[in-house]
């Protein structure tokens, strides 16, 4: 089966390199911005956009009048300008608000270029990128398949990366013959069917204390150049303290990020079914009390790894309905045995009088369910 799959690596630029990644950075956000402009413009007066196509000719003649755009990787403005094209074909047809203006102030800095004769490659350790030359990186794995496109990124901690999209061949895994129900939760990430759990391992929680030390620090100095009439793009000491406060995001991101991709790897090598709800987190992000540890936990990032490992290593993943009553069901006799609140954490089943653990009892009714429904389907 071919699939996308995209390969992430640190780079190092050189002094030359960083200025040209700048560069190139800039332009791209200004031609956005200047067909955005013009877009809207047109969208104004007509209820109608621009196409790529009469922008791409346009921007022909931008670069005769703003010659700095010739410095740059053309194919890098050219998807740019595709990006665009992309963002207003999904506003209508109603998928996502219109595109606003791109902002130098955005934590994140890209640019997105495409391979032409060779002009993305590995060469020993080092990448060879469009206008760029070879820049040496952190090959942490080979890249398999055909090189599609690559995207060069700034991170707010002054990191460089580059992710290296490429069609490659995925062979399905051997069936195992077995089948997992998981409950998702806050004090433990997850609960499985056969009673094992996975511990929630808090990383936003567990950096809370340093990384509110720091954000005072930085909010410190923000008021220290504000007073002496510093720029804070200028001020040498405050953009020093917010690239530290950017690499303790940036930790945390990478810590939880890994712990959700092996996990789901695990699962998916091991089970040729994974049963799991179809939580609202949008919805359940709206509860204040609970929004923080949601959001610490990814529930979302963790399912979409589940369905696309799935998907290219041929297992199935069944979501059963939300209102399934998962913690309600005795999973030994079927006695629906009404809500409990959250404090409740073990309960026995007046019927059978099996005693069950909330969480352990949830994922075996989930399993059910899910196996249930594939049935039927």
């Amino acid at each position: 089966m071919l699939v996308n799959k995209a390969y992430q690596f640190r780079i190092y630029p050189t002094k030359e390199q960083e200025s040209l990644i700048a560069k190139t950075i800039g332009c791209s956000r200004f031609v956005f911005n200047h067909f955005l402009g013009r877009w809207n413009d047109a969208y104004q007066e007509t209820g109608k956009g621009l196409t790529y196509h009469s922008c791409s000719a346009a921007l022909t003649k931008l670069k005769k009048e703003f010659v700095w755009l010739k410095e740059v990787d053309s194919v890098a403005l050219q998807s740019s300008l595709k990006n665009l094209a992309d963002s207003y074909t999904r506003f209508f047809k109603k998928q996502n608000k219109t595109p606003r203006f791109k902002s130098k102030k955005n934590k994140v800095q890209s640019y997105t270029t495409k391979e032409t004769n060779n002009n993305i490659a590995i060469v020993d350790s080092k990448i060879k990128l469009p206008k760029l030359g070879l820049v040496r990186f952190a090959k942490s794995r080979e890249v398999e398949g055909r090189i599609l496109h690559a995207t060069v990124r700034r991170n707010p901690s002054g990191k460089y990366f580059v992710a290296i999209l490429a069609e490659t061949e995925v062979q399905p895994l051997e069936k195992t013959e077995s089948s997992i129900g998981i409950d998702l939760g806050i004090a433990d990430f997850a609960i499985l069917s056969d009673g094992r759990k996975m511990d929630n391992n808090k990383f936003t929680s567990n950096m809370e204390k340093k990384r509110k030390r720091e954000q005072r620090k930085l909010s410190r100095r923000a008021l220290h150049a504000k007073k002496n009439g510093i720029n804070l793009l200028d001020a040498k000491n405050y953009q020093k303290q917010k690239r530290k406060v950017a690499r303790l995001h940036e930790r945390v991101m990478n810590q939880r990020a890994d712990f959700l991709n092996k996990l789901s790897t695990e699962i998916i090598k091991n089970h040729d079914i994974i049963c799991i709800e179809d939580l609202n987190t949008k919805g359940m992000l709206r509860n204040h009390k609970l929004a923080k540890a949601i959001s610490d936990v990814s529930w979302s990032a963790f399912v979409s790894k589940l369905e696309y490992k799935a998907k290219w290593y041929g297992k199935t993943i069944v979501k059963i309905s939300r209102w399934f009553p998962s913690s309600q069901i005795c999973s030994d006799c079927g006695h629906q045995d009404g809500k409990k609140s959250l404090e409740i954490r073990e309960w026995t089943c007046p019927i059978c009088h099996e005693h069950h653990d909330r969480d352990v009892n949830a994922s075996k009714n989930i399993l059910a369910e899910g196996l249930r429904t594939l049935v039927l389907a």
